[in-house]
């Protein structure tokens, strides 16, 4: 459930929205910031603020090669970890319009995003961004699954309202769509800095992945987190995701 207020940002006039997660809740960074896996990702977010020093970085998409390899609860567990534990102002983007995903697992289902956006004539993102709780990360919804989302990415109409809303935060991370076959990350990766592939260990081929990467015209590939890696403390814990950021 969710409760929505208006409240004014220094930036911006914004819907807060309250989530409340369940304890099972794969979203560990909210539900269970105290497990093993949860800790990882903070590990992980440690590791891509020490990147972004060596390297101009503050958006990135996360991606996988196909579907069903964890790239959505990756997103929405690095964008909380980025707010929660480095304090950074962070949007979290909705960007798989073909399989919106993220705002069921945050139970907002009935927000307004992308696909409203496109269809009326707002200039600005910014209406349609929610803050979430108490901590300094919004979200933007994809809104309604859209046919073609190509039709959105590549227009100079959201290529300059994301330019416009990413002025406005320290960090955006993006839940994007898989490599293949899918062009949108293609999209995706003209807009943002860099490029983080999820890949669930045994599920992944490794040609998919290779011919994934080579259809990016702008890959920038920052680092690989391997999802439900065998040899990653499974005795102690039982989720999930997680691996390495090896850039």
């Amino acid at each position: 459930m969710a409760k929505i207020a208006q409240e004014q940002d220094n930036t911006f006039e914004i819907d807060s929205v309250t989530v409340n997660v369940s304890p099972d809740s794969r979203l560990i960074s909210l539900a269970d910031p105290n497990s093993l896996g949860a800790e990882k990702f903070r590990a992980l977010v440690t590791r891509l603020d020490h990147l972004r020093k060596q390297r101009e970085m503050k958006s990135f998409q996360i991606t996988s090669s196909v579907i069903n390899e964890g790239k959505t609860l990756v997103a929405g567990n690095v964008a909380v970890t980025l707010a929660k534990y480095s304090g950074s102002k962070t949007l979290l983007i909705e960007g798989d319009l073909h399989r919106p995903g993220l705002a069921a697992l945050l139970g907002l289902n009935e927000l307004s995003g992308l696909s409203h956006w496109w269809s009326g004539q707002d200039r600005e993102l910014t209406p349609f961004v929610n803050k979430l709780n108490e901590m300094p990360l919004w979200f933007l919804s994809a809104g309604m699954a859209f046919d073609r989302p190509s039709d959105i990415l590549s227009s100079a109409r959201f290529a300059n309202a994301f330019s416009h809303l990413a002025n406005q935060f320290d960090w955006i991370v993006v839940d994007s769509t898989p490599m293949l076959p899918i062009v949108d990350v293609n999209l995706w990766s003209r807009l943002v800095d860099g490029t983080l592939l999820v890949v669930r260990e045994g599920l992944a081929p490794v040609k998919a992945i290779k011919k994934g990467l080579q259809a990016l015209d702008h890959p920038k590939l920052i680092g690989v987190v391997i999802n439900e890696a065998s040899g990653t403390d499974q005795v102690n814990y039982d989720g999930q995701y997680y691996g390495a950021l090896k850039s």
